[in-house]
């Protein structure tokens, strides 16, 4: 009998690289002869990225640098939460938090289970730990599943892992 073969849809970040790009949106902010005498930061805890400008229109310039240098260094801007607004922060200043969505949610990976089952392939789905272990005995089954996937059009960036 044949061993099954099985890969993990997961949805993750790699941190050393969101911090590599919000390092280089820094430098660049740093240099540019629009943010001289003005306030613009960023700051980041891993789970959440605050910025903070002394207007909107600074504050949405800081926002593209964060895009352009995240998508630069291969991070799916879909992983970025833009859903909060800017809000007033001390000194006349405006603050967003932008929130760095990490793992597939269980309500999230209902549609994705579905579209596995829909596809009529020979292969089984689970959810487990914020992510979807696909497993079936031919390889070539498992691949069309990650084609099948990547065609979606799905909120969150997909990766996928362990192919074995």
């Amino acid at each position: 009998m044949a061993a099954d073969s099985s890969f993990d849809v997961v949805s993750r970040v790699d941190p050393q690289e969101l911090d590599n790009a919000l390092n280089q949106a820094r430098k660049e902010i740093a240099g540019r002869f629009d943010f001289k005498h003005s306030i613009a930061a960023i700051e980041s805890d891993g789970k959440t990225i605050t910025v903070l400008a002394d207007d909107e229109l600074k504050l949405r310039n800081v926002v593209d640098i964060i895009q352009s240098k995240a998508v630069r260094r291969g991070i799916d801007l879909k992983s970025f939460d833009m859903s909060r607004e800017p809000e007033a922060a001390s000194g006349s200043t405006l603050r967003q938090k932008i929130a760095i969505r990490a793992g597939i949610p269980k309500d999230k990976s209902k549609p994705l289970i579905d579209a596995i089952k829909a596809s009529k392939l020979k292969v089984q789905s689970q959810y487990q730990d914020e992510q979807i272990r696909v497993s079936g005995k031919s390889k070539d089954d498992l691949q069309k599943v990650m084609q099948l996937l990547k065609g979606l059009d799905f909120d969150l960036p997909l990766q996928f892992t362990n192919y074995r």
